[in-house]
């Protein structure tokens, strides 16, 4: 069964900045991959960091969850800026149904890398599309697998000295350094790293944002 997702009211987004008349489409996130990911399929785009705190609930399953966090990011900026297209994003990690988020130092990645050491996990990305003043939300999410190698203490030991793993969900990323640990990727890789360029930019187009021209 499905369940309902209640939101609780949402403050405005503050420390907003001025953004050009030219751009249509704002990106809120502070995630640098994601900024890469939008740019790198060709998007124009001006990022703005949301003050949401993300949600990490056991009662909700992983696309719920995804989804709820991806809303409560982008509804704030949506409403400041009304006449923009707003892009929020949300990604977590599961192994065998228990959610896994960022770790908080770097024994907890050390501890999560363990697990999913030789296990195959879910990397589920929500993406919320909304603009305000025409009252048009989108969401949609994307499911990957990603299985890992078997991971020696010192295979994490080393790759924790390469990559911040704080701000990644699972304490890891699919990018740079990535195939040290990852042996496999089933379905989308850019939803792995944080935004499933794909779909987003089926789902973009609907709001009349394209790629520029090369």
């Amino acid at each position: 069964m499905t369940k309902k997702i209640q939101l609780r009211p949402l403050r405005r987004a503050h420390n907003i900045l001025e953004c050009s008349a030219e751009v249509g489409l704002l990106l809120a996130s502070a995630s640098p991959r994601r900024a890469a990911l939008l740019s790198e399929a060709g998007f124009e785009f001006e990022p703005v960091a949301p003050h949401a705190t993300e949600k990490l609930d056991i009662d909700l399953t992983l696309r719920e969850l995804t989804t709820w966090n991806a809303i409560r990011k982008g509804v704030p900026i949506a409403r400041a800026y009304p006449d923009k297209v707003v892009l929020a994003a949300d990604t977590l990690v599961a192994l065998r149904d228990e959610i896994i988020g960022k770790p908080t130092d770097l024994r907890e990645a050390a501890r999560i890398l363990r697990r999913l050491s030789g296990r195959t996990h879910e990397v589920c990305s929500a993406v919320f599309i909304y603009r305000f003043a025409a009252g048009q939300p989108a969401t949609f999410h994307e499911f990957s697998r990603v299985r890992f190698h078997r991971l020696s203490s010192a295979t994490i030991e080393n790759y924790l000295a390469k990559v911040n793993p704080l701000d990644k969900a699972g304490a890891y990323a699919a990018q740079g350094y990535g195939a040290e640990i990852i042996a496999k990727i089933d379905g989308s890789y850019t939803n792995v790293v944080g935004l499933p360029i794909e779909k987003t930019a089926t789902a973009l187009a609907k709001f009349g944002i394209r790629p520029k021209q090369a």
